[in-house]
């Protein structure tokens, strides 16, 4: 007797299943407005969770670019500098503006200070 119990409820479990009776069950339908509502906003949080994602790699590659770009200008201005402020190039630029300064020839002295305390 136990045996034909379990097998009907077997029987009308798999039907319930298969044959689509719980789709038409009130508690079903009810837990299902939530679930896809829930879907739903996780569905929109992952597409902005992407968008986010995808804007701020562009922003990371132009800013790599714009780095590139600034530290390239950043030597050339070094060079610039560095070669203009060597003492031939000033004593040129200084006789061509006529600024009256003159190269010295005499090697610079050292002045020692005694402090006598």
């Amino acid at each position: 007797m136990k045996e034909k119990e379990n097998n009907k409820i077997k029987i009308s479990l798999m039907q319930w299943i298969f044959g689509g009776a719980f789709l038409t069950n009130q508690k079903f339908i009810k837990q299902l407005a939530p679930f896809f509502l829930m879907l739903f906003f996780m569905s929109v949080i992952y597409i902005k969770n992407r968008y986010d994602a995808e804007k701020i790699l562009r922003e990371t590659i132009n800013i790599s670019a714009e780095i590139k770009e600034l530290r390239a200008e950043s030597i050339s201005i070094t060079f610039d500098l560095m070669s203009i402020s060597k003492q031939s190039e000033v004593a040129k630029l200084a006789k061509k503006y006529d600024l009256g300064l003159k190269e010295a020839v005499e090697p610079p002295h050292k002045l020692i200070i005694k402090n006598d305390e």
